[in-house]
């Protein structure tokens, strides 16, 4: 299997191209990151052709406090466009191969109007890939994207071929469970898969989900892609590895 470092929590205390420097000296394979744009894109590459490292997506602006994006906010299509051009931008900068289109704190049937516009404008911009994401309502409480089957649906109607799932085994197991059956039921859409424990979120030694079993059953499945170590590690990231070792 290959692994990437989601350096959204992993040395997230550094600032990124120290991050994306510390996962190479770990033995990763790959990294990604939330919000980089207060680095300097030119400091960024750098780190990564130091390292060898492919940076496998970012994600776009989250909005103002409180908010976890913009894409289907009613009334604020102006500032989603702006933050997904932003993306766009940054990831063309560094070479990022996918950029998640973030949501946003919405209900209901404008809300999707936005999403999907939304959507489609972004896969009109670009040739990278693009991702959307369900959140479970324990962490993101009234994010607009929940389940699944709400984004194969979204996907489906979109109709981009650059449009993709992002397939966080953690979000899957708490909102929904059968998380094997669930990847390869969905893989077809799959863009990036993603990893912690369930439910508290830390290294994937423990909880509910029994990892070496998950990891087995993905790379049966013809998955070859890393797989994106998105865990909180609880205290310093490099003592967090003993799974990963196993």
């Amino acid at each position: 299997m290959k692994f990437s470092a989601n350096l959204g929590f992993l040395w997230a205390e550094l600032p990124l191209p120290d991050a994306i420097r510390a996962a190479g000296r770990a033995g990763f394979d790959a990294v990604e990151c939330h919000w980089p744009y207060v680095f300097p894109a030119e400091a960024v590459t750098a780190a990564l052709a130091e390292t060898g490292l492919p940076m496998l997506g970012l994600n776009t602006r989250r909005g103002a406090t409180g908010e976890n994006g913009l894409a289907a906010l009613p009334g604020r299509e102006v500032e989603a466009r702006a933050a997904i051009d932003e993306a766009i931008a940054y990831a063309d900068a560094i070479g990022a191969e996918a950029i998640h289109v973030m949501a946003g704190i919405a209900t209901g049937t404008e809300a999707h109007r936005c999403f999907t516009d939304a959507l489609r404008y972004a896969t009109g911009r670009t040739d990278r890939m693009l991702l959307i994401e369900p959140l479970n309502r324990h962490d993101a409480p009234g994010y607009f994207l929940t389940h699944t089957d709400q984004a194969r649906a979204i996907i489906e109607e979109v109709g981009a071929p650059n449009l993709k799932l992002m397939f966080d085994c953690y979000h899957v197991g708490r909102s929904e469970g059968d998380v094997l059956t669930r990847a390869r039921d969905l893989l077809p859409l799959i863009g990036h898969i993603q990893f912690a424990s369930v439910p508290d979120r830390a290294a994937p030694d423990r909880g509910e989900l029994h990892y070496p079993t998950v990891f087995t059953g993905l790379q049966e499945m013809g998955w070859t892609r890393p797989l994106g170590a998105e865990y909180r590690p609880g205290g310093a990231t490099e003592a967090s590895f003993g799974w990963m070792e196993a």
